[in-house]
């Protein structure tokens, strides 16, 4: 609202400026003639002083509206946020869950396990029953206090939307209510805006037009005295009709005129052993220029990947740190670019990526694919 009320003073300034007067010369104040519009700035300037007063009868309303709306509003955003980033903690446990129990489970299902495989074995049960801890305290938290969030939040929306829906009826209505009663005899409120601009504009259309500087279009004709003029060294046809005779004519120091109409509307034929002499001569000439030159240019470079078929590399940039958990697991810091070799079905499934030479899986929902 407040960026609208203050567009509209700007609009009522920069429509004075236009109606300012633009003759006389700057160096000579006395020189200046008064052919503004005076009753038109008028009219600017009164409606700059309506808007203004409006702006400051709805400036404690606006006020009122920031503190008592949109800074609880901005307040319950916040708290919204932790418990997005809860979720996410949430989805990490789980992740690590499932694949606890998917390295238990194949260590299970092995039928010839060494005494290196009882270890790993018994070294994974203490992880999944860690894993399971810490899944079960996040899942368990969100089960218990979303339900009690999303009842407070319904408590806490229902005034606030009733607030705002009153205190913006208020503002409308003082807004419409002085709009209405604006009476600047410049403008006739009465008349709809087309109907307004026509009458306003008057001849002004036609008596632009009737000004030289607008019309700026060339016709195209060629000046006098044009270098592509006729004269000396021209190819001309005589007496401008078609059957006329079709001439170069030159300076007299060079051959004479050469006469193409042995048929009309046709020109003569050249000969082919003078056509072929001058295409041998020609050969020759391009022969003796391409051995001055020496050798030939070495070939250009190798296109680069992107334009010569093979196929980019994806790569992902990590949105948290991570540290491997498990042989096989890749680690890597936040902000680290990591090319991917294999993603998963979806961004909550462990991708295979390559990073500073070393290969392993990480959880997709570490990293943002660039």
């Amino acid at each position: 609202m407040l960026t609208m009320l203050n567009h509209q003073i700007e609009f009522s300034k920069a429509v004075a400026e236009i109606y300012k007067p633009i003759s006389g010369r700057l160096s000579d104040p006395d020189a200046a003639q008064p052919e503004g519009n005076p009753e038109g700035i008028e009219a600017c300037e009164e409606y700059e002083k309506i808007v203004r007063d409006l702006l400051a009868t709805l400036q404690p309303e606006l006020e009122m509206i920031e503190s008592r709306v949109i800074k609880p509003a901005e307040e319950l955003l916040e708290i919204i946020k932790v418990v997005q980033k809860c979720l996410l903690k949430r989805q990490h446990k789980q992740l690590d869950y499932d694949r606890r129990r998917t390295t238990l489970k194949k260590l299970q299902d092995k039928k010839d396990k060494t005494m290196k495989d009882e270890k790993a074995m018994y070294k994974a049960e203490g992880e999944v029953e860690q894993a399971t801890q810490e899944f079960e305290y996040y899942n368990d938290l969100l089960k218990d206090e979303l339900p009690k969030l999303f009842a407070l939040e319904r408590e806490f929306i229902r005034p606030l939307f009733q607030s705002f829906y009153y205190m913006q009826l208020n503002v409308f209505y003082t807004l419409h209510e002085r709009m209405q009663d604006i009476n600047i005899g410049y403008f006739d409120l009465t008349l709809g805006i087309e109907e307004a601009f026509e009458a306003k504009r008057g001849s002004v259309k036609e008596e632009a037009e009737k000004l030289s500087i607008v019309h700026y279009k060339t016709t195209g004709g060629r000046r006098p005295g044009h270098k592509f003029g006729t004269g000396p060294g021209r190819l001309a046809i005589e007496n401008g009709k078609p059957g006329g005779r079709l001439a170069i004519e030159d300076k007299p120091s060079r051959r004479a005129t050469t006469d193409f109409s042995t048929k009309p509307n046709s020109l003569a034929l050249v000969k082919l052993d003078s056509g072929l002499g001058r295409a041998n001569s020609t050969g020759s000439a391009l022969g003796a220029a391409a051995k001055k030159k020496g050798p030939a240019p070495p070939p250009p470079k190798p296109k680069p990947s992107r334009l010569s078929g093979q196929p980019i590399a994806e790569t992902a940039t990590a949105l948290y740190n991570y540290e491997a958990q498990a042989t096989g697991d890749l680690s890597f810091s936040q902000g680290d670019v990591i090319e991917i070799v294999e993603r998963g079905a979806s961004e909550n499934e462990w991708w295979v990526g390559r990073l500073r030479g070393k290969e392993g899986q990480f959880p997709g929902n570490y990293v943002e694919m660039n």
